[in-house]
């Protein structure tokens, strides 16, 4: 796989959030487009081994976030904390459209020791046999592949991926959604699901955060919040059965 588990096994507190000190902490964080505020006083952790959702409609604020934990944009104040490598996959991908999949692949490696992408190629077997294929011939689905794939090759302690679902048919989410699952449970990487699809990153994803406007509107465990009516109205769909 593609990260292999600390020999001690996985930390206290690993997937559920209560390590005593979270692998990535953010507290109160403001982000300002000029006199627009983008985020407003947001604080949220992942703990290790943990798999966290940031749900929340188009606007609100989510890519900003994955931006500056990255470092792409500018924080105007508050405090980020990450005890070790993070990886962004970016909305839309981004991939080099005219090189092929090994070649992405390998450019996620450009700081690493090694660029083998065999451990990718394990998770994502699919992806061997389109190993010399130009990546803008792929389907939406394989290049999402590819693209958290080129994440993985950093070996981080924390996968950050912006709009898993988006453009891709249902089937396919779910069979990435799967691998993720299975990445996580298997190796301890932590996960940050930044997700319009609320449904989806609440199934994935043990715990959530809900941002609205670019403040955090609730937070919580999944399960408790798909119970809340306010939640299910406006991410849901409704009333969901139970």
């Amino acid at each position: 796989m593609v990260l292999s588990p600390a020999a001690s096994g996985p930390s206290a507190g690993a997937g559920t959030g209560e390590s005593s000190t979270p692998l990535l902490s953010v507290d109160r964080l403001v982000v300002r487009y000029g006199a627009a505020v983008a985020l407003d006083d947001v604080s949220l952790q992942v703990g290790d081994g943990e798999m966290v959702a940031l749900i929340g409609a188009n606007g609100a604020g989510k890519t900003t976030l994955l931006n500056t934990l990255s470092g792409i944009i500018p924080a105007s104040s508050g405090t980020i904390s990450c005890r070790g490598r993070l990886a962004h996959v970016p909305e839309g991908r981004e991939l080099f459209p005219d090189l092929c999949v090994d070649d992405n692949l390998r450019l996620g490696a450009w700081k690493a020791t090694s660029r083998d992408p065999a451990d990718v190629y394990e998770l994502f077997p699919k992806l061997r046999d389109l190993a010399r294929r130009r990546a803008g011939y792929l389907s939406g689905g394989e290049q999402q592949m590819v693209a958290i794939g080129r994440a993985l090759m950093a070996k981080p302690d924390l996968l950050a991926i912006d709009e898993l679902s988006q453009g891709l048919a249902p089937n396919v989410v779910q069979e990435i959604g799967r691998y993720l699952v299975r990445l996580n449970r298997e190796t301890g990487l932590s996960v940050l699901l930044v997700e319009q699809n609320a449904r989806l990153a609440l199934e994935l994803c043990s715990r959530a955060y809900v941002l609205e406007t670019g403040r955090v509107a609730a937070d919580g465990l999944s399960s408790h919040l798909r119970e809340q009516p306010a939640v299910q109205r406006a991410y849901l769909g409704g009333h969901i059965a139970t």
